[in-house]
């Protein structure tokens, strides 16, 4: 049953891209942690429909309500279990939607489309005999919703008591003895094995030798649980044909992503266009054993494929320190100051997928004025001001000009520089690596000011006989912040299309293919002057933090 990544059929190939972010627990509001992993997945399918417009995307995001946390987080609101959930998951709706996070599905595990697809799925797996039942006792940690192994477990002192707690959460664990079902997990170690195995199934791939290494050292690979005593997890889809037992949390929340591309209408994963297996699941580091393992075992177990890709990153720490409720240090995405486009940037921006990430409000400042604000704006602002270019125009491209203005050093590494960045960034983005993609970007963008100010547009405004060099100036300024913002559109969606528009750039030329070549690369091209649009324009409004700085502000104005 060795599973690769060569089978699937050009046929295959052409069904809808599929990505998924996992669907999030409204135990509590969302936070920064929840932003990022959308935003990435978001990054991730705005990268595919620039390269294939005609590409057809699913993306599905949502989130997770069954369970014993959520039980006991609406009681301590006291609301009801259905009201409390509708209120935490429209907080996540309503916030990804303000960070124009663009899925094409939002699911919900209450749903009744997914209830449908948890049964039939489990009447599967019991089909199957991979399904018994058995009493059960082990370590079973309230907070990861999960029975912990033995190996897995260590003492602590907490509060002078000692504890029990998860190697890999650090949350406290409790012995618990009940009856439930099984799933014969141990029936698929070999399986997973030889799946991770294949190259780029878990990506970064520190994350999947750590799988690799979890396989190899546990001697016992033991059965799991897949139920609860309903009497203890009461909000949840009760087991099919046995209303005492409540379907694990994990197994349940699992299946939403079967659940998008309307499982179990059409039970057959290689049907013509079914999107399945899923191209990128997007997870944090913190639930990688759920779908490293669980998730591939669950499919294979039903004669499904795994994911291609788990896509798998860290997490974000707060000062230097674990973003935790108990440290009051939790960040919440609308308390941070800033505009979404901004907070959006600093995340693809700073972030790596393979180590934590610092989340500093000084620095998210700091990196926005400088580089959103300055770099950016600043230079969108300038060439297109009615100061340096009172006709409001995207001037036309003269040859004579052009030729004298490229002997300079300046203006000969910039168009240099221009013409690599497409082919840079797209091995950058296809690799998930967001930061290296904007720092490119940022590099380009400060050869340009330094051609912009190198050549003194001012200056040359005032000189009639200069009107056409100062054409040129404009011309490839005007031409890099179009290259870039077509780039950029990944990261910071809304504030590109704003310079696209300014720049009048039909929405139709705004595609990978319409940043790989610079007018001044295109043989025989005729450019003549075009309009853009008309007014002061000011990109991203730079971040004032105290009275001084609100009153340089006024002072500019």
């Amino acid at each position: 049953m060795r599973l690769t990544l060569g089978l699937f059929s050009s046929v295959v190939q052409k069904r809808p891209f599929y990505i998924t972010t996992p669907i999030f627990y409204v135990n509590a509001a969302p936070h920064l942690g929840h932003l990022y992993t959308a935003v990435v997945a978001d990054a991730i399918q705005r990268f595919e429909k620039l390269v294939n417009p005609d590409y057809d995307i699913i993306f599905s995001t949502g989130t997770d309500e069954h369970g014993t946390k959520v039980q006991q987080a609406a009681a301590k609101v006291n609301l009801s279990l259905s009201e409390y959930c509708g209120n935490i998951s429209n907080e996540y709706r309503s916030l990804f939607n303000e960070y124009e996070v663009g899925y094409t599905d939002y699911i919900r595990t209450t749903e009744e489309r997914h209830k449908k697809a948890v049964a039939h799925f489990w009447n599967k797996l019991v089909k199957k005999d991979y399904i018994y039942k058995a009493k059960y006792s082990g370590w079973y940690s309230v907070n990861d919703e999960s029975f912990v192994p033995e190996s897995h477990i260590r003492d602590e002192i907490k509060d002078g008591e000692q504890i029990k707690v998860s190697v890999e959460s650090n949350h406290k664990v409790e012995w618990t003895e009940e009856t439930n079902y099984m799933f014969r997990l141990s029936a698929f170690k070999t399986h997973l094995q030889e799946w991770l195995k294949n190259d780029g199934v878990i990506t970064p791939s520190k994350y999947q030798k750590q799988l690799q290494d979890f396989l190899e050292n546990e001697p016992y690979f033991p059965d799991i649980s897949v139920s609860r005593p309903s009497s203890r997890v009461h909000w949840a889809i009760r087991v099919p044909g046995d209303k005492d037992q409540s379907i694990y949390v994990w197994l349940d929340a699992l299946i939403n992503y079967l659940t998008v591309i309307g499982y179990p209408d059409t039970d057959d994963m290689m049907a013509r266009g079914r999107p399945w297996p899923a191209d990128v699941q997007v997870v944090g580091k913190d639930i990688l054993k759920f779908h490293g393992i669980y998730w591939p075992a669950f499919l294979m177990a039903i004669k499904w494929h795994p994911p291609r890709k788990l896509l798998c990153h860290a997490h974000w720490t707060v000062e230097g320190s674990k973003m935790s409720k108990s440290l009051g240090n939790v960040v919440c995405p609308r308390s941070t100051g800033v505009s979404p486009s901004a907070l959006r940037y600093l995340l693809l921006r700073e972030a790596t997928m393979a180590s934590d990430a610092n989340y500093s409000e000084k620095k998210l400042i700091n990196v926005a004025n400088s580089e959103l604000a300055d770099t950016l704006g600043n230079l969108a602002s300038r060439c297109c001001g009615a100061t340096l270019n009172p006709r409001q125009e995207f001037p036309a491209l003269h040859a004579a000009e052009l030729m004298a203005c490229s002997q300079e050093e300046v203006t000969s590494q910039l168009l240099l520089q221009v013409e690599k960045l497409p082919d840079i960034c797209y091995d950058y983005y296809r690799n998930y690596q967001f930061y290296k993609a904007v720092d490119a970007v940022i590099h380009v963008l400060h050869l340009a000011n330094l051609f912009f100010e190198t050549q003194r547009p001012w200056e040359l405004r005032k000189q009639v006989e200069n009107q056409k060099k100062l054409d040129v100036v404009l011309h490839i300024t005007m031409e890099t912040l179009r290259i870039c913002s077509i780039i950029l559109q990944p990261i910071i969606p809304d504030m590109m299309c704003k310079l696209l528009d300014k720049l009048q750039i039909p929405k139709n030329a705004r595609n990978w293919q319409h940043c790989t070549t610079p007018s001044w690369r295109i043989e025989g091209a005729i450019y003549e002057t075009k309009n853009i649009q008309s007014g002061k324009f000011v990109l991203f409004q730079r971040i004032y933090t105290d009275k001084k700085d609100v009153h340089k502000k006024k002072a500019s104005v």
